[in-house]
């Protein structure tokens, strides 16, 4: 195999963490019956809150901290409007859209302003595991990597256990299938919506401040470019599940790599086209998925515990 490979393959690795983190995300709200819609803004105002923090303090495990922290409190404003106030899902998950969009704008240019050259951070050192990075071809291309890569192939494999493995995830199931008879066998439905969107929600922030740490060093408008939407797209096509999810990371992330590379070799193709390539694949996924996938039962659907029905 040659470096062309090589080179390729941790491109890849890089680039599919913000659709592992937000596929997940919105897999863990999902899962409980909470569709959040909001990924495109809460990954932007991550972008946004994540770079100003690290360029002001220096820091980019404080941008990290704070991308997270922001996208949980979205979270919390989703599930108490759609679980305790019984909102329409999609209606709130919209709102929550155009707000992250909008603040994300606010907040650059209240912090920042507007200038001739924008302000850069450092972006996420490589982390070379010992041994293992110098295995030849697999080495560079799986233990070459920054912190956010192995933790997103981590966590994929911890929820995938806990859902699967565990009495926990058992129950998170079932209220994202069928919340009545979760609620009769004593499972707290209200806790369990609350508690996976506002950490899907964190996940969310932390895949738009991934962005600016690691691609751009800077805060740009509108650089989440549709990857909130597509990890809608690659939730279903992931069939709900962490591991689903991760592999179709990988093809996610292979298609965008593949678009940036046919640009910068300049085989004669119009950019426009090939800057399409990404979403002309999900076309094609979603007419495969869509066959086969079954989405949560009560996805999209509130619980009233006090009258024990669905809206």
């Amino acid at each position: 195999m040659d470096g062309g490979f090589v080179l390729f393959a941790r491109l890849v690795m890089l680039t599919l963490v913000p659709y592992v983190l937000a596929a997940q995300g919105t897999m863990l709200g999902g899962r409980t019956g909470v569709f959040n819609v909001a990924q495109e803004g809460i990954m932007l105002v991550g972008a946004s809150v994540g770079f100003l923090v690290a360029y002001a303090w220096g820091s980019i495990g404080y941008g990290l901290a704070l991308a997270a922290l922001t996208g949980a409190l979205f979270g919390l404003v989703l599930a108490s409007f759609t679980t305790t106030l019984r909102l329409n899902q999609f209606v709130v998950g919209l709102a929550l859209f155009f707000i992250g969009v909008a603040l994300s704008t606010l907040l650059y240019k209240l912090t920042i302003g507007v200038t001739l050259t924008p302000p850069r951070i450092p972006t996420l050192p490589e982390i070379h595991l010992p041994g293992l990075g110098d295995i030849p071809v697999l080495g560079p291309i799986l233990f070459r990597q920054n912190v956010l890569v192995y933790a997103a192939v981590v966590l994929s494999l911890l929820f995938w256990y806990g859902l699967y493995r565990t009495r926990l995830g058992q129950n998170l199931r079932a209220v994202g299938e069928n919340p009545m008879a979760a609620d009769s066998l004593g499972v707290n439905v209200a806790l369990m919506r609350y508690a996976t969107t506002i950490l899907g929600a964190a996940l969310m922030g932390l895949a738009g401040a991934y962005l600016p740490m690691v691609f751009t060093g800077t805060f740009t408008e509108g650089m989440v470019r549709g990857r909130g939407w597509l990890a809608i797209v690659l939730t279903f096509f992931g069939g709900w599940r962490p591991d689903w999810i991760l592999a179709g990371s990988l093809f996610f992330a292979a298609v965008e790599v593949l678009s940036f590379r046919v640009q910068v070799t300049g085989v004669g193709i119009a950019y426009q086209f090939v800057l399409m390539l990404p979403y002309v694949a999900t076309i094609f996924v979603m007419v495969f998925a869509f066959q086969r996938v079954r989405a949560p039962a009560a996805l999209g659907q509130n619980y009233d515990r006090e009258s024990r029905t669905m809206a």
